[in-house]
């Protein structure tokens, strides 16, 4: 609640009167000597001006109101992953360091001499990656919630063909149901010093909420990041986006796209997915996100106060906001989820 001061009408005639004086103690600037009964005189005849009634009054201070800004520095809500050894699996070529699963994720290293590794992570959906650093972590979400995961290594023999390197089976419980998607991961890959992180805090400075921050990030995808028609007929099996290089060059294939927001809004507090799936025979990437109070919003491009419509920031983009690409990016059916990362 507001405070208010309150201040007589004669009261403020002498303080009026003693500012201008100085406010020296209790002495009065010479030629300026007036007794007690002239300063009530003086405030006497404030109040007949006023009158009677406004007399009665007192004044009141009234602030203007703040704007209300959605709080969140740059960086302050990025999550680290860290291999801290507490719990880990190996066996001389490759290590599972699962000490952080209740996080949401599981780091694994390859440190044998074949230069072409499959990951697979399945519970329900088998989740299959390359794992492409050598001598280092990479990070994996568990996607599925709480549960028993299996993850295996496996190393290429020839063509498609791998033989496995290792496999582990891991219990995992989660101390945040939207941990992984606030997570860093191999696909959304970003730090407190992502140039992407610093857009994401930038764009959310201004939103009066999450939904606000969700509406400044897509609106500034669509309109600053441009379809990459080239990259889009040459990416390779295994291409991962570098979201502070789409942020840069502004352009990208639908992958960059939701990589993009996804790590903008994740850097926010803001829990989103990655998904991938078909869209009528095409394989493509969007972004679903959980607002508190609202929910997961799987179909989100603008907000009539009272329905979404799916957020999809590549064909809004692409599609220059027509009314027939919002329509068809608001039909839930036009979209087959795959993998949730």
């Amino acid at each position: 609640m507001m405070k208010k001061k309150s201040i007589g009408t004669g009261t403020a005639v002498l303080l009026t009167a003693a500012v201008l004086y100085g406010c020296a103690g209790n002495s009065i600037p010479a030629g300026t000597e007036h007794s007690a009964e002239a300063q009530e005189t003086s405030a006497s005849e404030a109040a007949e001006t006023l009158g009677a009634e406004d007399a009665a009054e007192t004044l009141a201070v009234i602030e203007d109101e703040a704007v209300p800004l959605y709080q969140k520095p740059a960086g302050s809500d990025v999550r680290t992953p860290v291999a801290s050894g507490s719990v880990t699996y190996g066996n001389g070529r490759a290590t599972i360091d699962a000490s952080n699963t209740s996080n949401g994720y599981v780091m694994i290293k390859y440190t044998g001499g074949q230069s072409r590794i499959k990951i697979q992570i399945a519970k329900s959906t088998t989740y299959t990656y390359d794992l492409n650093a050598r001598d280092a972590y990479e990070v994996f979400p568990f996607t599925e919630g709480n549960g028993t995961y299996s993850i295996k290594i496996f190393e290429n023999v020839r063509g498609n063909q791998y033989a496995q390197v290792m496999s582990q089976d891991i219990s995992v419980s989660l101390a945040d149901k939207f941990a992984p998607f606030l997570t860093p991961n191999q696909y959304v890959n970003f730090s407190s010093g992502s140039a992407a992180v610093n857009k994401g805090a930038e764009l959310a400075a201004s939103a009066a909420d999450a939904i606000g921050v969700v509406t400044n990030v897509y609106n500034y995808v669509i309109k600053n990041i441009t379809y990459d028609t080239a990259k889009a007929t040459s990416v390779q099996s295994g291409y991962l986006p570098n979201v502070d290089q789409v942020l840069a060059q502004r352009t990208g294939i639908c992958f960059d796209y939701a990589a993009l927001m996804t790590a903008m809004l994740r850097s926010q507090d803001i829990p989103t997915k990655l998904v991938i799936g078909y869209s009528g025979g095409l394989y493509h990437a969007w972004v679903n996100v959980y607002i508190d109070n609202v929910g997961w919003i799987d179909n989100f491009i603008y907000f009539d106060g009272h329905d979404w419509s799916l957020m999809d920031p590549t064909f809004a983009s692409s599609g220059g906001q027509s009314e027939s690409i919002k329509q068809y990016i608001g039909n839930g059916a036009n979209y087959q989820a795959k993998y949730t990362y």
